[in-house]
């Protein structure tokens, strides 16, 4: 039997667009519980499983996503995708994660609610137990290849603390910042890696990363001097979503305040609408910026129904890939220095601080209320990292283990 070389064999690096949608249209359906959640089943998918990307790099594509504008889960995985497909492995990579959870708040506008009653809330709560569990396992095997030494484990556990205690947007980056300079003090000793690991195969050259730069600057500015001088509600539609993506660090829950102000100040969308339409996005998987297609649909004047969400959909999520593809080029060259790499040391450690932190709020948080949701949640992380389950079987014993709690 032929062997495959162990560097081909351990991270291979080519493959196309349809392996790409294909596993991306997995995580679609099966992602819950927010960007936290999401991080840990690309690990579980992408390090551990296929093997796309090695633990460094993974880390590294999280540290950078956080610090950029825009939903950092769906710019980690439109990142794989581009690495993997090229161009059209990382549209694939967002059709099939972002699409999902698109249509089901799409077919909610249109008053398709299924979700009650107690088999619909057992349903849901299984749903956010089974992230407890993925989470848990990411938080675990990234803490044991990203923490080895006393430094970076007290990197990770300081930066826990701030998150802690302040969850904010501005918080997290800071505590990001903090652990690149603990680390440039702190971890210029650890070895280097390997030549094989922790390398990022970007398919975008330095041009096309300018280029992603000034159109992302352009239409930040240019959009709302238009919408002043052509008045038209497309425009208009487009400018909103355009800057409530462009001005969201971390994505998640964090873009709400900046969708009601653009969407229910100016009298599009009635607060009560917003409410139910934001109830709707925690109860499917996928990023919470779909939460755009739903108001998009509901829209008071034209455009709106599909029409509207297809325009909210993609002008929240453009900004965040222009940034992405405007700095990735640079990203790899940067990370190489000597001095970077023990900066990067300190921010990797603080992404799992960061994950330890969130494992707690708002994950278990949110989900673990009684002893039967801790039984449910530990009986999902140990089929994860004993018997390696895969993921899609262990949120269908979620779901049903949820429905079981909620109707005993």
């Amino acid at each position: 039997m032929s062997v495959e070389p162990k560097t081909v064999q351990k991270y291979r690096r080519s493959g196309s667009p349809w392996e790409v949608l294909l596993a991306f249209a997995k995580l679609g359906v099966s992602c819950f519980c927010g960007p936290i959640a999401h991080i840990g089943y690309f690990r579980d998918e992408f390090v551990v499983r296929r093997r796309w990307i090695d633990e460094p790099a993974f880390a590294d594509l999280i540290a950078l996503c956080q610090f950029l504008p825009g939903p950092a889960s769906s710019q980690v995985g439109f990142s794989i995708g581009l690495m993997r497909g090229g161009y059209l492995g990382g549209l694939a990579a967002w059709l099939a994660f972002t699409l999902p959870s698109a249509i089901l708040l799409l077919l909610f506008a249109y008053g398709a609610n299924a979700l009650q009653g107690p088999i619909g809330t057992g349903l849901l709560h299984g749903l956010k137990l089974v992230a407890v569990a993925i989470v848990a396992q990411a938080v675990w095997g990234m803490a044991r290849t990203l923490c080895p030494d006393r430094e970076r484990a007290s990197i990770a556990v300081i930066v826990a603390v701030i998150i802690l205690f302040s969850s904010s947007s501005v918080a997290q980056i800071g505590a990001i910042a903090l652990g690149g300079i603990a680390g440039l003090w702190l971890c210029r000793a650890a070895p280097p890696a390997p030549k094989d690991e922790g390398h990022l195969s970007i398919p975008v050259s330095r041009l096309i990363g300018l280029l992603a730069l000034v159109a992302f600057f352009l239409l930040l500015v240019a959009l709302p001097l238009l919408n002043g001088t052509i008045h038209a509600q497309g425009l208009a539609l487009f400018n909103a979503f355009y800057r409530s993506g462009a001005l969201v660090f971390g994505g998640g829950h964090v873009v709400l305040p900046l969708l009601r102000e653009a969407t229910v100040t100016p009298g599009w969308v009635s607060d009560d609408t917003f409410i139910a339409g934001y109830g709707a996005a925690q109860a499917v998987p996928g990023p919470l910026f779909t939460f755009s297609a739903y108001l998009g649909a509901v829209m008071k004047s034209p455009p709106n129904g599909i029409a509207g969400a297809t325009i909210s959909l993609v002008a929240i999520f453009l900004p965040g890939i222009l940034a992405l593809v405007g700095t990735l080029p640079f990203w790899e060259t940067f990370r190489r220095r000597a001095n970077a790499q023990a900066v990067m040391r300190g921010v990797n450690a603080a992404v799992v601080g960061l994950l330890g932190a969130a494992l707690y709020n708002p994950v278990w948080t949110s989900s673990v209320m009684a002893p039967g949701d801790f039984a449910l949640a530990l009986v999902g992380f140990v089929l994860l990292t004993v018997w390696q389950a895969p993921p899609l079987v262990v949120v269908a014993i979620s779901a049903l283990g949820g429905i079981g709690l909620a109707l005993a």
